[in-house]
């Protein structure tokens, strides 16, 4: 969420950035700008009244006190006005206040200078690609056909339990799913990440802080009964920690890594581009999540994509990062690099991880802030990344790994798995 300050300083320039995600934000800006002018005024209306009501309760007592009850009596006719007054505005006050929120939820981050103007994923601009292409034999097989010839993966099976999205894996399948899981976590571990297990299940208040509710795509499970959210990623439980907290300048920077399955609805999707493992209901994910002083958060950002390559690199996997136009940003975020992975058997790059910095959006909502050396109160800059999402990394191995003699793994990952190829 934009700092009102903020919005009142800068203004135009908020709704100049914001025209790179195609958004018109200016009639939003101006109905935040009036309701909190109401808001402030309402503020001082009450504050005036309160202070009249406690002076002229201090007269009555002195008046009772004198033995003038007939003074006291008229000055408590006066309180008793006062007293509605003030719970008039008081309602008024919460009312303006809950409209001003939800305005606020309605402005997405404003985006960094950096990031290039553009309507889709297709003005996204690339800035790194390493790796190379494999050459595959011509009776070469996506994953889903692989996962089917050597019965790791079984989407059928997913279907009858729950539905589609949500495979089993079996076997050397869910052998290499674990493998992958706790080589990314080893990698977050030795890079500094403290490594947390969070609930798979979050309260409204969470899900507010990290910017998914209110939920405008429909992506998020919801349990009505216990009104609980499923995670859509680690992100929200693990940056939730920080909720209402004030850190020190010293406690910076705050690194985590979590692993958890993620839910997302996946509303519409449909077509032959989420066949297999590119799009799922339920998947693994490992993440990072980072909590900085936000002189060090763009410095940190770049820290976390160097992060990503190296594991990357380890898994010998062709990969490009792209730098997202304003059309294609995240809503909670200010700058994003998407990660994909060429599928050779595809022929197309597929999305295996975001990284991204939110700036003070995310910590504005969760009142996370730390104490400046002066002992002023600021707030803190969050930033999150997948470290990295399974599915995807599984079918580029699967697909850029096969041989005509079966699926070799890649050579980091066989301590982890315990066997070298799937055949």
């Amino acid at each position: 969420m934009l700092q009102l300050q903020a919005i009142r300083d800068r203004k135009d320039e908020i709704i100049k950035a914001l025209k790179k995600r195609n958004i018109d934000a200016a009639p939003l800006v101006q109905n935040v700008l009036e309701l909190d002018e109401k808001r402030r005024s309402t503020q001082t209306k009450l504050d005036n009244t309160l202070a009249e009501a406690n002076k002229l309760s201090k007269e009555i007592g002195l008046f009772f006190k004198a033995g003038k009850a007939q003074e006291a009596n008229v000055l408590k006719e006066k309180t008793g006005t006062l007293k509605e007054d003030s719970k008039r505005l008081g309602d008024d006050l919460n009312t303006v206040a809950d409209e001003l929120q939800a305005i606020l939820y309605q402005i997405p981050n404003v985006p960094h200078q950096s990031v290039p103007a553009g309507n889709t994923d297709e003005d996204n601009e690339e800035v790194f690609k390493e790796g190379e292409i494999p050459t595959l034999n011509t009776d070469a097989l996506p994953h889903w056909d692989l996962a089917k010839k050597y019965d790791i993966i079984d989407f059928e099976l997913g279907v009858k339990i729950t539905g589609a999205g949500f495979p089993v894996y079996k076997g050397k399948g869910a052998r290499l799913q674990r493998a992958l899981i706790s080589y990314f976590l080893d990698k977050n571990t030795e890079a500094g990440y403290t490594e947390m297990q969070v609930p798979h299940l979050v309260n409204e208040a969470s899900g507010f802080g990290t910017g998914q509710l209110p939920d405008k795509e429909g992506q998020m499970y919801h349990v009505g009964e216990d009104d609980l959210y499923l995670i859509p990623t680690a992100e929200v439980p693990v940056t939730n920690l920080f909720r209402d907290e004030i850190l020190s300048e010293k406690d910076f920077p705050v690194c985590y890594t979590a692993y958890t399955p993620c839910f997302r609805r996946e509303a519409g999707s449909y077509g032959a581009h989420v066949r297999g493992l590119n799009r799922l209901h339920q998947f693994d994910k490992v993440e990072i999540v980072r909590v900085e002083h936000p002189e060090n958060s763009y410095k940190a950002l770049d820290g976390m994509v160097e992060h990503v390559k190296t594991i990357l690199r380890e898994l010998k996997l062709p990969y490009r990062i792209l730098r997202l136009c304003g059309g294609d940003l995240g809503f909670t975020a200010a700058l994003t690099y998407d990660f994909e992975v060429f599928s050779t058997a595809q022929d197309r790059w597929l999305e295996i991880s975001s990284v991204s910095n939110f700036e003070t959006y995310q910590a504005n909502r969760l009142k996370l802030r730390y104490k400046d050396e002066n002992g002023k109160n600021q707030v803190a800059h969050t930033l999150n990344g997948s470290a990295l999402a399974l599915p995807r990394v599984l079918a580029g191995i699967l697909e850029n790994y096969q041989t005509k003699e079966g699926i070799q793994i890649p050579e980091v990952l066989v301590p982890y798995c315990g066997f070298d190829k799937i055949d």
